[in-house]
Order: structure tokens, then C-alpha cells, then sequence
């Protein structure tokens, strides 16, 4: 049986439930991008734009899901996701070896489309 959160109380199991289910979203659309890259040859274009795409997705994914079960201030719980998405994708990057924390457009950019999808899948729940 599963207890609801009390009045003012912060739901964190639900919430790194749906920041994981986010994640195996993530990698099983990664892994067709790159079966699809594999056999067609996209372009470095076409590959960037389905990274981003797939970041969006996971977090609107995540921030739809949230919005539903949680059922007030969903643009919020959304938004929170959205964030945490970034912030461990970030460290993953950062652990991978990559210098994801120079403060140029792509960096930013990453951060403002994962936390509006997020915000926007919260929203439109």
C-alpha cells in the first residue's frame, strides 16, 4: 500500500522515481539514435538536434508524470525535475570527463530546455 505525502511534506522517493524513469527513457531513445546513426549516417547536425529533442522529452516526460500524481503547483514539480535532470546530467558529464561547466551557449541552453520541458510537461498535465 502506498502512503500519500502529509500536507507540506515533499514527496523525494516519488520524485527520484520519476528522475530515474526519466533517465531509462533517456538512454533507450540514445540508443536508437545511435542504431540510427549506425545504419543511415545521419549528420552531426541531425544527431545534435535528437540529443536535444530527447532531453526535452525525458524532462516534459518527467514533469507530466510529476504534474499527474502531485496535482498542485505542477509547473513547479515540473520545473524542480527539470533542474535535477540538468544537474545530474551535468555531473555525469563532468565524471565522463567532459568540461560541461564553461559558460557558453550550449551549457545554458541545456539548462533552460531541460527545466522548460520539465516546467511545460507539469503544466500540460
Amino acid at each position: 500500500m502506498e502512503q500519500k505525502p502529509k500536507e507540506g511534506e515533499l514527496p523525494v522517493l516519488f520524485l527520484l522515481k520519476t528522475l530515474l524513469l526519466a533517465y531509462i527513457l533517456t538512454g533507450a531513445l540514445l540508443a536508437v539514435l545511435a542504431f540510427l546513426l549506425y545504419k543511415t549516417g545521419i549528420g552531426e547536425k541531425a544527431v545534435t538536434v535528437g540529443i536535444i529533442v530527447i532531453y526535452v522529452a525525458s524532462t516534459f516526460f518527467a514533469g507530466f508524470v510529476a504534474g499527474k500524481k502531485l496535482k498542485a503547483r505542477k509547473f513547479l514539480w515540473g520545473l524542480i525535475l527539470g533542474l535535477a535532470y540538468f544537474l545530474i546530467l551535468t555531473a555525469l558529464s563532468l565524471s565522463a570527463g567532459q568540461e560541461a561547466l564553461q559558460a557558453g551557449n550550449s551549457f545554458l541552453t541545456t539548462l533552460v530546455l531541460c527545466a522548460g520541458g520539465g516546467m511545460l510537461g507539469g503544466m500540460l498535465s
